[in-house]
Parts: structure tokens; sequence; C-alpha cells
């Protein structure tokens, strides 16, 4: 693992003259160290907190569990938020998602807000190739800041999630979630699988939507990201029976800017060493048959961050 993040830090700073993000790392997947490598990042959660997680759907087992995140939840006095989901299931109804969330225990640790339970808003975008606005829960605006907690593993339509995919799928409504799946054809979720467009222009309209939620916060000076790797499965959180992971856990990282510290991610998957019981090859075969990989190069394109990174290992 040392020499892989060795390897993978000159990898990313071999662009001579071109700005890096600084991405933080460790191998620690505890709430302690959840609360360090926020600490570490150095930029200070204020007023009203929005924590953004998955609360996954009802059957799995992968997402990020209470007693992993309450620790950190408590250091920001934050508030745990979500939107529901646009695809039949345990999640699409508030009522439905409400008696999930409890099931899950996340109403036991913090005060939680599912976003577009009341209503819905539209938000600005940059990039205007197939949205012409982001579809967001009526809610975001009671927030000043956002802590964006994403459980990194594979999906079957993106090829994997992070903070990329927290950030648009995750923060967009019902309707928002429709809208970006269909690059914009159409918000009503019942139509959703009969208008998936080409595979990049749902990609291209997950980073559009990304960078809509990131503006929205100042230009992402009150918004933070974070990745954890554990449970690396090739399925998502939104699964309700996910397959095993076959990858073990590598840690947690974090970083002011969502298209580094994806891409630093990336690197940990596709630069990973196999070992008996340790195979990254079907976490890697599900994003590449998704050409997952290409929303951190559009993300880039249009301006959200950058995929060049330092990565600095906080355990040492």
């Amino acid at each position: 693992m040392r020499k892989l993040l060795a390897t993978i830090c000159m990898i990313a700073m071999t662009a001579a003259g071109m700005a890096q993000s600084e991405v933080y790392f460790t191998k620690e997947i505890t709430p302690k160290a959840l609360v360090k490598i926020y600490k570490a990042v150095g930029h200070e959660a204020s007023g009203r907190v929005a924590v953004k997680i998955s609360t996954g759907e009802d059957g799995g087992n992968n997402y990020l569990k209470p007693t992993l995140i309450r620790k950190l939840v408590e250091e920001v006095n934050g508030t745990i938020v979500e939107c529901c989901t646009a695809y039949p299931g345990k999640r699409l109804t508030p009522e439905d998602h409400w008696n999930t969330i409890h099931k899950h225990g996340f109403d036991s640790i913090a005060a939680v807000d599912i976003m577009d339970e009341y209503g819905i808003i539209r938000i600005p975008v940059k990039d205007k190739k197939h949205l012409k606005y982001d579809i967001v829960g009526s809610h975001l605006p009671n927030y000043d800041f956002m802590i964006n907690l994403a459980h990194f593993k594979g999906h079957a339509m993106g090829g994997f999630g992070g903070v990329l995919k927290n950030a648009s799928i995750g923060v967009a409504s019902t309707a928002g979630k429709t809208y970006i799946h269909t690059a914009g054809k159409v918000t009503e979720h019942t139509q959703l699988f009969q208008n998936l467009p080409e595979q990049d222009h749902f990609l291209e309209s997950m980073a559009a939507a990304a960078q809509g939620v990131h503006e929205y916060f100042d230009g992402g000076k009150r918004i933070l990201y974070i990745n954890v790797m554990n449970n690396l499965s090739v399925d998502c959180d939104c699964d309700s029976h996910p397959a095993d992971p076959q990858m073990k856990d590598v840690g947690i990282l974090a970083s002011l800017d969502p298209v580094a510290l994806d891409k630093a991610c990336l690197d940990l998957v596709f630069g990973h060493t196999d070992a008996k019981g340790d195979d990254s090859k079907p976490l890697q075969e599900r994003i590449n048959r998704q050409h997952g990989t290409y929303i951190v190069d559009y993300a880039e394109q249009i301006g959200l961050g950058t995929r060049k990174y330092k990565l600095v290992n906080i355990d040492k």
C-alpha cells in the first residue's frame, strides 16, 4: 500500500506548472479517523451544516453505517440530508424513505432531513450542454455548508459512485435524478428508463449537476468532500441486493476538490496490487464497462476541479 501511494503521488505531480489539489488520505476507517481527516483538510464547517450521505436501500448492507459517521456529524453539529430516489424501492416516497432511515438507524444519531419531502427548487448550472438547471430539494437553502460524505464503490449505471455522484444524483430530487439520468429529456420518474441517453451524455449531466451544487455553496467555499473506500462492491448502495465486495477496504480520502478526490480514488482502484481475497478486477471491469472514469475528465473540462493532485498521507 505504501509503495502504491508513493507511485500515485509521483504520477499526480508530473505535470509541471499545472495547479494541483491536495487530497488527504488515511488507511484507518474508524469514527476517529473520519474526524481526523476532516480536520486535516483545514476547512471548518460553520453555520447550518448539511452532511450529505446515502442512507442505503432497504436490504443492502454496504452503506456508511451510523456508528462510523456519528462522531463527524456531532463534530460539526450537522444534519444528515438525503433526497428521495427515482426508481422503485424503499426510498422513492418520503414515507418509505423515512422507514428506511429509521431501520438503518440514522435518525438515532442526528437530525435527518429529506430535502425534497416538501417541494423542489431549481438551481443554476454553468454547463448547459444537456441540462438547463439542476432540480434539488426545497430545503437545500436551509444550509450554509455541506459535507459531501460519500461511500466510494461501483455503480450499475455510472460505473462508480463517489463525491461527484453524491453531489449530483445524491443532492437532486426525484425529478432532478430523472432529469440527470436522461440528460435533460424528462423529469417524470416513471419515464426514466424509457429515455436513457448515450452513456457519456449521462456522465456529462452528472458532472454538470455536481458543479451546480458546488457553485451553489459559494463556488465551493462552503463545501468539503470525503470518500470512504470500504465495502467496495461493484454495486451501489441504491441496490437492495448488492454483490459482496471482492476488494479489501482501502481507507478514507478527503479534499476541497471533488474531481481530484474521485480521481485519486480511481487511481487507488486501478493501481491496486491484487492478492488472494483482495481482487480489484471486478470493480475495474464495472467502471470500464460504463466508461465511468469519463466523469472526472469532463468535470475537469467544465472547470469543476482538476485531475492533478498531491496525495497527503496523514498517517505519517
